[in-house]
């Protein structure tokens, strides 16, 4: 149950405010169908007061020359805020968006707080370098901030996937417009009360939940935005390329994905399907990097088959906010519409169901899918190319190493993958061949600040997390030449 005030409406310049059109939408509780509350619907109009309020930031001194080791407590501040805000964060979250809370606050939350923490150590260790060039000159380059970034965030991890570009973007000396997904705005809202709870100067972090279609095109669009950092469907994906093109935008996209999950002959299949089921079932499936391909070599195949359509009948669907629930409910009618209409596609194409395929309710009330596994599902079928977002895993077999590895890269994603090996030399041939930008030996679903998180092909390009990755997508090189023979 939520015990604190909801913060529904636009914040720009550390203020509330009112979409310019009094507009609002609701937020719903998927596992209840209840309206939370009326949000804010930013439109163009509200979009250009942000970019207003982030450009004047960027040339405010209380921002643009704050001493780095400053912005570092600031973010370290600001994590501290969060991990003390933890309960009512996560449970803002589960009701947005419908995962357990046993997620929310457990696992997604003291991530987000290791995350700002992390970059807060990046923010005072930003530096050039300086060159040995021909001839009497000094050449040293300079790390500078991209300006002002867009951060358009998707509604599986509302506030995991905001942290992956705000503590970074921020860490680096830019602004941010931050556009959370219209599904899932509230815990988004709460952190940019938060950043100025703790110090960040008026226009450094600005939240405008709103429509892909309005907010989103116009923070797309602006020519005072230079750089998008965008996650979310492949489809989005080339529409914010596309539009971004016409003022030359910096772009980063971190798209969908058909992850492989590959089990060999030799694994231990005990942990492989436990793997298999945390890789598929965790957060619903509502995984860009999900395990939805689970491919099994032959002599073990069917003992595979009926361990994991095991786990798939035990894995517990239930009220969100019961600690004993591991699967909450889907985030929206719509999407369990979506989700349905793939299973049913798996059935008529003649895959074998051997687990859940039903949709249920809790207390009569709310959007929830059993856990579903199809087995001796073909390659080309829908359920084996398709991102469904959901949690349907597609089982399919394979012959031997040569075509697990052809199978796993037959798709035109590449975010991650996952195999399940006890010849260590053969889980690194895997791991080179295999086309994702992710691969996980003998685990799934393992993430951390330090370690960059991206995609080839359709997956998209730039990377989240990571050093380095955090330097390349929100900052920008100047190079300085001095003459030293006048």
């Amino acid at each position: 149950m939520l015990q604190h005030p909801i913060r529904n409406r636009i914040w720009i310049g550390n203020e509330w405010s009112d979409a310019a059109d009094g507009g609002t939408f609701a937020t719903v509780n998927p596992a209840t169908g209840e309206t939370i509350t009326e949000v804010s619907s930013a439109q163009a109009a509200d979009i250009e007061r942000a970019v207003a309020a982030a450009r004047s930031a960027m040339t405010n001194d209380a921002w643009r020359n704050m001493n780095p080791h400053k912005r570092s407590r600031l973010l370290w501040k600001l994590a501290d805020a969060i991990e003390a805000a933890a309960d009512e964060l996560a449970a803002l979250e589960t009701a947005d968006n419908g995962k357990p809370y046993f997620e929310s606050r457990k696992v997604d939350l003291p991530s987000v707080v290791e995350n700002f923490r992390y970059f807060a150590g990046l923010a005072d260790r930003i530096q050039g370098a300086t060159i040995p060039v021909a001839g009497p000159f000094l050449n040293y380059t300079l790390r500078e901030p991209v300006g002002v970034v867009g951060c358009i965030t998707p509604w599986n991890f509302p506030l995991s996937l905001a942290a992956w570009k705000v503590a970074p973007a921020l860490a680096c000396g830019n602004a941010v417009i931050l556009k959370p997904a219209e599904q899932t705005p509230l815990t988004a809202l709460r952190l940019g009360e938060l950043a100025a709870e703790v110090g960040f100067p008026a226009g450094v972090l600005n939240v405008v939940p709103g429509f892909g279609e309005t907010a989103g095109a116009a923070l797309v669009r602006h020519p005072g935005v230079d750089a998008i950092a965008f996650t979310g469907s492949t489809e989005v994906g080339r529409i914010v390329m596309r539009e971004a093109a016409e003022t030359l935008k910096k772009v980063s996209l971190e798209l969908g994905g058909k992850s492989p999950n590959i089990v060999l002959a030799d694994a231990d299949v005990k942990a492989a399907v436990r793997g298999a089921a945390t890789g598929i079932f965790y957060g619903k499936g509502e995984v860009c990097a999900a395990g939805s391909r689970v491919l099994v070599e032959r002599p073990i195949y069917e003992e595979f088959v009926e361990a994991f359509a095991d786990r798939a009948a035990r894995t517990t669907v239930g009220d969100p906010m019961d600690e004993s629930t591991r699967l909450g409910a889907i985030v929206t009618e719509e999407q369990l519409e979506r989700v349905m209409g793939y299973v049913e596609a798996g059935k008529a194409e003649g895959a074998r169901l051997v687990a859940g395929g039903e949709r249920t309710t809790v207390n009569g009330k709310g959007n929830f899918l059993t856990a579903t596994v199809f087995a001796d599902v073909e390659s080309k079928m829908k359920i084996a190319q398709e991102e469904i977002f959901g949690p349907v895993a597609a089982v399919l077999p394979v012959d031997d190493l040569e075509h697990a590895i052809a199978t796993a890269n037959d798709t035109v994603f590449g975010l991650a993958a996952g195999v399940w090996t006890r010849d260590i030399g053969k889980a690194h041939r895997v791991a080179r061949e295999l086309q994702a930008g992710t691969v996980w030996i003998n685990t799934y679903n393992q993430y951390d600040s330090a370690s960059p998180f991206g995609g080839y092909r359709q997956s998209g390009f730039g990377r989240d997390l990571g050093y380095e990755a955090a330097l390349e997508k929100y900052t920008q090189v100047k190079s300085v030449w001095v003459a030293m023979d006048r």
